[in-house]
């Protein structure tokens, strides 16, 4: 499957149901605040978000977009299999189609996938010893997060049910060699993931460097464990964070909201 079989996109004079139109929002806002915080990478990696009230239904950002360019009314509209819902022609990343989509359909708790590249989730996905429970930010995924090993570009759709089985029910997964995946119930909680996952990866790869050989200390499991369930009872996780992230792009002339 290439690229250019695989499109999508919301037809002119489509009505938009607000709850849509909402999601279209946050979701083109994910992608450049994706990018603000150096999570981007060109036009690889993908951010989607099912449609509220529609079934088998998800929007992602066309192929190629680089993450600061896509806008609300750009993401495309396309089933779980890849299949265009809306009559137009703009193709998709086939690895994207495979990976959300499969999430997508397997987590119906899941609204919000987010996947990335970024310099210190493929720094960690390459450690043996994968994320360590060392900061208060890696408590949140303290038996929360699966790990995947690397099988070659998720173009394929076995890849992808590995991909499912290995996410499991967890929030995180590490895509071993490759970078990391978050799975939020809305697109300002899986936000929200991501950053604590990137401040995870960034201070883990800080404090190996500075030991310089001395063992970096972690938390005993029943500190942990505890750590785990206070965050697991904050309900607004993310959401109250999200009106701050729309104010920052407004201030920043980000367009979107188009």
């Amino acid at each position: 499957m290439t690229a250019s079989q695989i499109v999508g996109g919301p037809s002119p004079g489509d009505r938009i149901s607000e709850a849509e139109r909402g999601t279209r929002r946050d979701l083109a806002a994910s992608y450049h605040l994706a990018d603000l915080y150096g999570w981007s990478d060109l036009t690889a990696s993908h951010i989607s978000a099912k449609v509220p009230g529609e079934a088998d239904a998800m929007l992602i950002a066309s192929f190629p977009s680089f993450f600061d360019q896509v806008a609300a009314s750009d993401l495309v509209k396309i089933d779980f299999d890849g299949k265009d819902l809306s009559g137009t022609d703009r193709p998709l990343n086939p690895a994207g189609v495979t990976i959300h989509g499969a999430v997508q359909r397997a987590r119906p708790d899941v609204q919000c996938v987010i996947h990335t590249h970024s310099v210190a989730g493929m720094a960690v996905s390459a450690l043996d010893c994968g994320l360590l429970p060392i900061t208060q930010h890696t408590l949140l995924f303290y038996d929360n997060i699966g790990y995947h090993a690397y099988g070659g570009i998720a173009d394929d759709l076995e890849e992808g049910q590995r991909i499912v089985r290995d996410l499991a029910q967890n929030q995180a997964l590490v895509l071993r060699n490759h970078g990391l995946l978050v799975a939020g119930r809305s697109v300002p909680h899986a936000f929200k993931l991501m950053y604590y996952l990137e401040k995870s990866c960034q201070a883990q790869l800080a404090a190996m460097a500075a030991a310089n050989g001395a063992e970096v200390v972690s938390l005993s499991p029943e500190v942990c464990r505890h750590a785990a369930e206070q965050y697991a009872g904050l309900v607004n996780f993310g959401e109250d964070d999200w009106p701050g992230h729309l104010q920052k792009l407004d201030e920043l002339g980000s367009k979107f909201r188009n």
